[in-house]
């Protein structure tokens, strides 16, 4: 990338590595420059939180507000009732109103930690494309907006290609999805001046879409950024772990859980992370990432606690660096560690049942292999018996559950 960028938003988007592709590198930096200019990213509400994949788009509408811009959170109210198509094998469940509904308001949550809505200049918009969707007239709509795309076209996105090329079935709904984001991008153009869409690079071709119509509809100018699909160095998924989605929201996955996600990151891994996921400078996000040895361990600490700040309170970062510490260097139990709590009519019961309930194995299968590898500890001894029952003798006092080196819970009777 040898463009150099006049405002402080693009210069922020190269620097920190948050740039995969740019429709206009120089019309999008002139928009910028002048000030205040409004961008969306749109989250359609198939769970009741974000997880960490969607992290990266959170953090860029946080830099878009920081460096002067006016930051749109679509809810995807409307288009969750389609089900983006995007680079699935199968298309998505359907979804009632209620569930959406629901979904969104858990959604809405981590918004207001990483955005200001009321107390700023350029405060965020927080937006809902079922306003605009709900009550399209169809045979209008055809006719006013479908008109504009060439079916030909279409099938030759990436996201569409891929599906067919592997035979599968590609629904007329979900077919319809790219036009719906296509006409969102137009509807926040024409009422809210919005000039810019980004988006994962997977939503290449439904960004392409909202910026061919909205020039064809209003004649207007509009770009699309996209940033780069985060994998991990060792080829996972951003966003998963051993034990599922690392969510946004604490009632789905708890502060320290979120802070160990962070502290477990691969030494590859640390600056760029630091540089994405934190607002710390770039010459110390490159000191830490060049650490090496056990140095490299406090460098994945100050990650986990600068992320976890932001998503949860420095509080919550504090005390999960605090129970870490007390888990791992002082062999105790913690305060923050993932509970359960059984009642004494449950007595007594399997190990394999608490390890899954837990949350330490998914299921009896993994939670029997778990032991039969020697990679689970009961109180820091090894646990080697699959068929051990705890009874009200055993739960006198909590005890620790271990999965390998660094996944913890306690166990505790109510």
């Amino acid at each position: 990338m040898t463009y150099h960028p006049k405002s402080d938003f693009m210069r922020v988007m190269i620097e920190r590595g948050f740039l995969a592709d740019c429709t206009d590198y120089q019309g999008l930096d002139e928009a910028a420059a002048k000030g205040g200019m409004p961008g969306y990213i749109g989250f359609d509400a198939t769970a009741k939180s974000l997880h960490v994949g969607s992290l990266i788009q959170i953090m860029m509408l946080r830099w878009l507000q920081k460096t002067g811009g006016q930051p749109i959170t679509l809810m995807g109210g409307g288009t969750t009732k389609v089900g983006d198509p995007s680079f699935r094998a199968d298309e998505r469940p359907l979804l009632t109103p209620a569930q959406i509904d629901d979904n969104i308001s858990g959604i809405q949550k981590v918004f207001a930690k990483y955005l200001d809505y009321d107390g700023v200049e350029n405060p965020a918009l927080m937006l809902n494309n079922a306003e605009w969707l709900d009550g399209l007239n169809y045979l209008d709509f055809l006719r006013d907006i479908g008109r504009h795309f060439s079916v030909n076209r279409m099938l030759s996105f990436e996201s569409v290609k891929s599906r067919l090329d592997r035979e599968q079935s590609l629904s007329f709904l979900e077919f319809n999805y790219m036009i719906l984001q296509a006409y969102d991008f137009l509807e926040l153009n024409r009422r809210y001046g919005c000039v810019l869409q980004m988006g994962g690079s997977d939503q290449w071709g439904n960004i392409v879409n909202g910026i061919d119509l909205t020039r064809r509809v209003l004649d207007h100018e509009i770009y699309g950024l996209t940033s780069p699909l985060l994998t991990t160095s060792d080829g996972k998924k951003m966003g998963k772990s051993a034990d599922g989605a690392v969510w946004l929201n604490a009632d789905m996955r708890s502060p320290y859980e979120f802070w160990q996600f962070w502290r477990n990151t691969t030494d590859a891994d640390v600056g760029r992370f630091l540089k994405l996921y934190t607002e710390m400078n770039l010459e110390e996000c490159e000191r830490l990432g060049a650490l090496a040895g056990s140095e490299i361990n406090e460098a994945k600490i100050v990650l986990a606690n600068e992320v976890t700040a932001l998503c949860h309170g420095a509080e919550a970062a504090a005390a999960a660096e605090a129970t870490a510490r007390e888990v791992f260097e002082k062999g105790g139990v913690g305060d923050d560690l993932p509970t359960l709590v059984l009642e004494p009519g449950e007595l007594p019961v399997s190990i394999v049942q608490v390890i899954v309930r837990v949350g330490l194995a998914k299921s009896g299968k993994e939670a029997k292999r778990l032991i039969a590898e020697n990679g689970a500890k009961i109180d820091d001894a090894p646990l080697s018996d699959a068929g051990l029952m705890l009874d009200a003798a055993a739960l006198s006092s909590p005890i620790k559950l271990s999965a390998g080196k660094k996944r913890h819970a306690l166990v505790q009777l109510g």
